[in-house]
Parts: C-alpha cells; structure tokens; sequence
C-alpha cells in the first residue's frame, strides 16, 4: 500500500514539474513574441526611413546650414549645437548624478529623510520631459537670466536624466557583495578607501552604463528643449569653446541660441512641402544611429570592464 502511494506521489510531482516547465516555456514564447514585435516596429520604420531619406545623405547635408530650398538645406547648425548641449549636459549630470548615488548608497544615514529623498529621487526618473522644460523656463531661462541658450538647454537635459544617474549608480553600488566592503575595512581601510580602491572599481561598468543610456535618452528630446526656445532656423554657429587668441577658452558659447536635430527634425516635419520630409527622414537616420551607437558602446564598456575584473 505503501508502494503504491509513493508511486502516486511521485507521479503527481512529476505532473507537476511538467505543468510549471510548460508554463515556463509558454511564458518565454510570449515574452519572445513581445520582444519581436517591438524590434520589428522598429526595423519596419527605420527602413522606412532609410527609404525616404538615403538620397540625402551626402557631405554637404552634414556641413550646410538650413535653407528654405530642401535640397540644399542641411544639419550643421542642429548637430554642433547637439554636441554644445550635450557636453554641458554631461558635465553637469555626471558628476553630480554619480556623487549623489555613492553618498545616498555609502554614506547617508537611513532614516526617514533619506527615504524619503530615495522615493524623490525614484518617481523623478518617471516625470514627463515637458514638466523639467517648463521649470526650466522658470528658473534657468528667466530667475537665473541664462535666457535661450546652450547653457539653459544643457542644464535642462542634466536635470532630465540626473535621476536615470543617481538610480544607475546607486543599483551598480548596491551589486557589490557586502564581503568585499568587510574584507576592507577588516584590514583598517578607510570609508573613502574602501568606496575608491574596491566599491567603484567594481561598479563602474554599470554606472558607466547608466550614464550612456541618460545620455542616448537626452540627445533625442524635444520637449523640454521647446519649452525653453530653442530655434527651429538657425544660419550660424556659437562662438568656439577654444580660441587661437588669450585666453584661449571663450564661454561665448554657453550663451548662443542654439538649435539640436529633434528641432531641426520636427521644423522640416511641419513644412508642407514634401521636399522637406526627405530631410527629415535623414535626420531621423541620424538620431536613431547616434542612440543606438550609444547603447552599443554603454554594452560594449561593461562588458569591457567585467572581463577586466574576472582577470
């Protein structure tokens, strides 16, 4: 009787096991099927895009200004002031962003005031673009008197993805196993020597990561970029960060209306004249091409630096 009942039994755990491996394999097919979809949408479109804007892409269309004749118009103007933007964002995120993530993971005392900095911090990352761009109208645009500039823009976007940076480091800070900060400070290691010489070394892959994907996500915004005036025609560059004359270096360009390619995109977009769409296509291309180059190389860094630590 005895027999016959661990049989059964071990007849009903092996259902069960095959139930939760279907279910398993079920799952991972929708899942698979989702991830297709998405991929396809965007493969689908950036052909599309290919289709249409290809013909234009030439030397010219990356080192001429606008025009109001579309084929002899180009992005100069959007993909210099792309870079300006950027590199201000990057400055002023960056460090910022990863300084505030060592301090809340390492350093801040937990009670109630750092949760309740922590879930700030969180729902921020969630906010819609447009809300950072109007209170930057308010506070760098006009209380600050920055007024529609690279600066206005670049602060903007720092303040966009500051949170993507914080909670990118933060979650990188958090993977190191809590062994390697006791080893340390076993050996009479400092709170600064343990985060410096173990905690980042090991956590920079990922902050590095986070930092790239913020920044593939600022390059593409438009809202908040709008909102604070940028231009949407613009025949001339900034004033160049390094000049041949002393001293050298001119912030000129921190204060020079600006203009970036989703700008540019949504201004050829708009025109009713077909000729324009084609431009805007190639723009497109552009865009697309940067974010995922940027994904690719936030990838390609981790992976980088994990085989360097396995060694």
């Amino acid at each position: 009787m005895s027999t016959s009942r661990a049989g059964e039994d071990l007849a009903a755990l092996r259902e069960l096991i095959g139930r939760h491996k279907r279910r398993d394999v079920m799952f991972g097919i929708v899942g698979l099927a989702c991830m297709m979809v998405g991929v396809v949408t965007l493969i689908v479109l950036f052909i599309d895009l290919l289709i249409d804007g290809a013909p234009r892409f030439s030397w010219d269309f990356f080192t001429s200004f606008p025009s109001r004749r579309a084929g002899e118009a180009g992005i100069l103007s959007a993909w210099v002031g792309t870079l300006l933007v950027m590199a201000v964002t990057m400055v002023a995120a960056v460090p910022l962003g990863v300084a505030a993530g060592i301090y809340l993971e390492e350093y801040a005392p937990k009670n109630w005031v750092t949760d309740l900095i922590e879930i700030n911090v969180t729902n921020l990352a969630g906010v819609p673009s447009i809300v950072y761009g109007l209170l930057a109208l308010g506070l760098f645009v006009y209380a600050l008197g920055f007024g529609q500039s690279v600066l206005s823009a670049g602060l903007t976007l720092a303040l966009l993805i500051l949170p993507v940076i914080i909670v990118a480091t933060r979650e990188s800070i958090r993977a190191i196993p809590g062994s390697i900060r006791e080893a340390a400070h076993a050996v009479g290691a400092t709170k600064w020597q343990v985060t410096y010489d173990h905690i980042l070394p090991y956590s920079v892959g990922g902050i590095m990561t986070g930092v790239i994907i913020g920044l593939a996500r600022a390059i593409g915004e438009t809202a908040p970029i709008i909102t604070i005036g940028a231009l949407t025609f613009i025949a001339f560059l900034p004033a160049a960060p390094v000049q041949a004359e002393f001293p050298f270096v001119s912030g000129e360009w921190l204060f020079a209306p600006f203009t970036v390619l989703p700008i540019q995109m949504f201004n050829w977009v708009s025109r009713p004249d077909t000729a324009f769409h084609a431009n805007a296509a190639a723009t497109g291309i552009v865009i697309i091409v940067a974010t995922l180059a940027m994904n690719a190389l936030a990838i390609r860094i981790r992976y980088r630096i994990r085989q360097r630590i396995k060694w």
